[in-house]
């Protein structure tokens, strides 16, 4: 794809119309993630049975670092791109060349820091994997800005599969190398050659060469609305992994290599489900900007499916929790078992929680993002300290905590500018939380936990009884679900979305879905996309946030 054209304009053009792109884009974009999950998952497998605890302790002592610096100029710089009405090849190329000068100045920084982060966790082995994890930084860098043109101009199926190829090059890398006995530094290589690949892959599909930077009069703009942005990223990421750094510190890498891979499989459902959205659902809720009824049937729409599935999921995974890790991680794993049982009932009201963020980009009010984060930190955090004491469980139970806690209270926050109100957001999810909590019980009530009940009990034993626990409750989850609904109707709309995002299929005259999801956006479409009503307020706003 060639972003610009020979005067310097975007040149991209969505094709086939807002909701037939946003609905397959959001379907491409969760395909590649479910691809990303399955080699994720294959790996985990492996590696577990490969490395110690300990193994994957000292590198997550290093990569709670690593990580925010690497995520400079992706979060932030990437919103911008995604959300502008007009962006030229020079703005994207001052852009490009300011947040590699600042990620190199990041890893160099960092690189000199190991000897720090060793003394901090009493593990002198952290000294040299801060230095190779530095390069991930500068490497990462290069590409960002290449793969936000390519989100702008919705070829999410392009973004997959560099990530996709980029996860598997990871995979390979770091299990070749763990079967020869690098240890920790298998995870280390593979980490490096992910970046490697990804940033390479978004080069070759956007074939685009920034030039040297030159004056441009939204480069401080953009630059303004990435700090924000980035900032908000960094207290969020500071509240995800204060936890990390207690635990590393207080009880040492075996008990982190425990609680990581414990807490990684809590925010799963996260990574599969919400990530792949996010650039799908902000680029639409952003042409819908114009219009706050249908911005706000879209966002209802959306948050209600996810918390049909996640409500589902989270429940589930709290049943199930000390199995599945038994069989994904092996018998030698049963403490992360026993922590990731406190995680599961906090899984599905994370994944409601997290869409503020949606409101906040998609209305260009990233500052308010930011300040929201600043108390979403202060709570959590505190909420880490006092449960301490109780050790990585302490920790699982905090995390738990702190999504009933926050909440509601984001959501009123993110909608206020645009008058979503909290009684709306709580009418599309009550009752999914509801089914949730009633077939739970029952499922306890008829088959009990899933505890793994002898140190000696096979995988098999595990699986077997994880699949039962998890068929009984998905049955009286449904029939909850249907009850309080008074009929099928939020799963017929959950299926007729995902018949939606089928590949190939073609919208005929009377065999259109049904689903209010769909039509939120084609009336809207129909009433703003051509006079560019939302896209011009959301530039507007986006301009006054950022002065400000």
């Amino acid at each position: 794809m060639r972003p610009f054209n020979s005067k310097g304009e975007f040149a991209a053009v969505i094709e086939g119309g807002l909701r037939r792109t946003a609905v397959r884009a959001a379907a491409v974009s969760i395909a590649g993630q479910a691809g990303n999950f399955a080699v994720a998952t294959g790996s985990v497998v492996i590696l577990a049975r490969l490395l110690t605890p300990s193994d994957f302790g000292i590198v997550t002592m290093v990569t709670t670092f690593s990580l925010l610096l690497r995520s400079f100029g992706l979060n932030g710089f990437t919103e911008f791109i995604v959300q502008r009405e007009d962006l030229t090849d020079t703005l994207a190329s001052n852009l490009f060349w300011i947040n590699v000068g600042i990620s190199t100045a990041i890893a160099c920084m960092f690189s000199g820091l190991g000897p720090v982060l060793a003394y901090f966790y009493h593990n002198p082995a952290v000294t040299n994997v801060a230095v190779g994890m530095s390069l991930t930084i500068v490497i990462g860098s290069l590409g960002y800005v290449h793969s936000a043109v390519l989100q702008r101009a919705m070829h999410f199926r392009s973004v997959a599969l560099i990530s996709l190829s980029g996860q598997s090059a990871l995979v390979v890398v770091s299990i070749v190398l763990a079967m020869s006995g690098f240890h920790y530094w298998a995870l280390v290589w593979g980490s490096v050659t992910q970046t490697v690949v990804t940033s390479a892959g978004a080069w070759l599909v956007c074939r685009w060469t920034p030039q040297w930077p030159r004056r441009a009069a939204e480069t401080g703009t953009g630059v303004r609305f990435a700090f924000n942005v980035y900032s908000h990223y960094a207290f969020s990421y500071l509240t995800r992994n204060t936890d990390n750094l207690l635990v590393g510190w207080r009880f040492g890498a075996r008990e982190l290599g425990f609680y990581k891979k414990a807490y990684d499989l809590f925010v799963l459902p996260q990574t599969q489900l919400l990530s792949p959205l996010t650039s799908v659902v902000v680029n639409t809720l952003s042409r819908l900007r114009g219009d706050r009824e249908q911005f706000e049937r879209y966002f209802l729409k959306t948050i209600s499916v996810l918390a049909l599935v996640g409500m589902g999921i989270g429940t589930d995974f709290a049943l199930v929790g000390e199995d599945l890790i038994r069989v994904v991680l092996g018998p030698g794993w049963g403490q992360a078992g026993k922590i990731f049982s406190l995680f599961g009932p906090g899984i599905g009201i994370m994944l409601l929680y997290e869409t503020h963020g949606w409101i906040h980009l998609s209305i260009g009010r990233p500052a308010r993002w930011l300040y929201w984060s600043f108390i979403e930190f202060l709570s959590t955090a505190s909420l880490f300290l006092i449960l301490l004491h109780r050790g990585p469980e302490g920790i699982a139970l905090a995390w738990t905590a702190s999504y009933f806690l926050l909440m509601f209270p984001g959501f009123w926050y993110a909608g206020r500018p645009i008058g979503l109100g909290l009684g709306s957001i709580i009418g599309a999810i009550w009752r999914f939380f509801l089914a949730a909590v009633v077939a739970g019980v029952g499922t306890f009530l008829i088959v009990g936990g899933s505890k793994a009940q002898a140190v000696g009990e096979g995988v098999s034993i595990a699986f077997a009884r994880m699949i039962l626990v998890s068929t009984v409750f998905c049955v009286l989850y449904l029939v909850a679900v249907i009850a309080l609904h008074k009929g099928p109707g939020p799963i017929r709309e959950a299926f007729g979305l995902l018949r939606d995002l089928m590949p190939n299929r073609r919208s005929e005259p009377g065999l259109r879905s049904a689903s209010s999801f769909d039509e939120a956006v084609e009336a809207a479409v129909d009433q703003s996309a051509e006079s560019e009503v939302g896209v011009g307020v959301l530039s507007a706003d986006a301009g006054r946030t950022a002065k400000r």
